[in-house]
């Protein structure tokens, strides 16, 4: 099973950033933990502040990965760029957001993106990641 985790904007700043929001652990170090905690899936990583760079991503990976793992960040509420993309591809893909988004500003509390995917997973921390990846587990 092929998964790719995308996240966008910012999110290069784990471990750095408002660290009562979004902790104190990197995505990197969280990263190598998702792969050795699930060695049967072919993981790979991809992180862009760009939101076409997100985009040619999800067009590269949306025909051919079993799943993608897809945190926009800030684009989530305003890219209909990256909704669409997630419309055309094939690839199921699940909403995952570390903080949860509905206890926050309201401009956070719509996705674009959520109607057009096969679910979302908010609020609990970089755990949010490990449950998606449960999401796709056949066994």
């Amino acid at each position: 099973m092929k998964i790719i985790i995308i996240n966008g904007p910012n999110l290069n700043l784990l471990g750095k950033r408002e660290k009562d929001i979004y902790g104190s652990e990197t995505f990197d170090s969280w990263f190598q933990k998702l792969k050795s905690e699930f060695p049967k899936i072919e993981l790979s990583y991809f992180q862009s502040n760009v939101e076409g760079e997100l985009v040619n991503k999800l067009h590269e990976v949306g025909f051919s990965y079993d799943g993608v793992i897809l945190n926009a960040g800030g684009y989530t509420h305003t890219s209909v760029a990256l909704a669409d993309a997630v419309k055309a591809i094939d690839t199921t893909v699940v909403e995952v957001h570390i903080s949860n988004i509905l206890s926050r500003e309201d401009f956070r509390h719509k996705s674009l993106i959520g109607p057009y995917t096969s679910g979302m997973i908010i609020g609990f921390g970089l755990d949010s990641y490990r449950l998606a990846l449960l999401s796709f587990r056949k066994d």
